[in-house]
This record gives C-alpha cells, structure tokens and sequence, in this order.
C-alpha cells in the first residue's frame, strides 16, 4: 500500500499538517488508482516528520512510495505536480511544497 512523509521544520505547521494528512489520503488514493486497481483512503499511510536542521530544498517535502504500475510511471510527473497543486492551494501559508513520487517493486508483512 502507498505511504506518504510529509517532511516539515516548523512546528507552527503542525495543526495545518495534521488536517491535510485526513484530505490526502483519499487524494491521493484516488490519484495513485490505476487499472482495475481502486486505492482506498485506508490503504494510505500519511506521516508527518519533523525535520531538525537546515537543508530541505520547499518548506514542505512530501515523499510518496507507491508499486511502479506502468500507469503510474507514465502520470508520475503529472502526479506529484497535480499533488503538489492541491497542498499549496488548500494551505498556501506552508510555503514552497516539493513532492516526490519514488516507484518501486514492494513487498509487505500482510497478507
């Protein structure tokens, strides 16, 4: 199943962090369905990391690992500007937001 970190420095962030991770998750599931594959707002993990120090290149950084479907690959950049777009016009006080999408193969510990 897909994860998202949301890499923020300051703690003042927070609360609003706190509310986009519930609105991006079923985002982001929507988004991230391909195929006949039909992602869940349950099926995301969303983390909030606070970062200690200096070296971010956005305010917010948002890492998504999700399964390399071709779907995905192809719409990868698409994606993360798409995702990109909705944070910043739902919360434009986080400052710059940087995204990510890493694709991969995946293993998990559940049947």
């Amino acid at each position: 199943m897909p994860t998202a970190n949301i890499f923020y420095t300051e703690e003042q962030q927070k609360k609003n962090l706190q509310e986009l991770a519930l609105k991006l998750k079923p985002y982001l599931a929507e988004k991230l369905t391909c195929g006949q594959i039909k992602l869940k707002k349950d099926e995301i993990s969303v983390r909030l990391i606070n970062v200690d120090g200096t070296g971010m290149v956005g305010g917010i950084e948002v890492e998504i690992t999700a399964f390399a479907f071709p779907e995905r690959v192809k719409k990868q950049d698409e994606i993360c500007l798409e995702v990109k777009d909705y944070i910043q016009k739902m919360y434009p006080t986080l400052g710059e937001v940087k995204v990510w999408l890493i694709l991969a193969e995946l293993g998990h510990s559940w049947e």
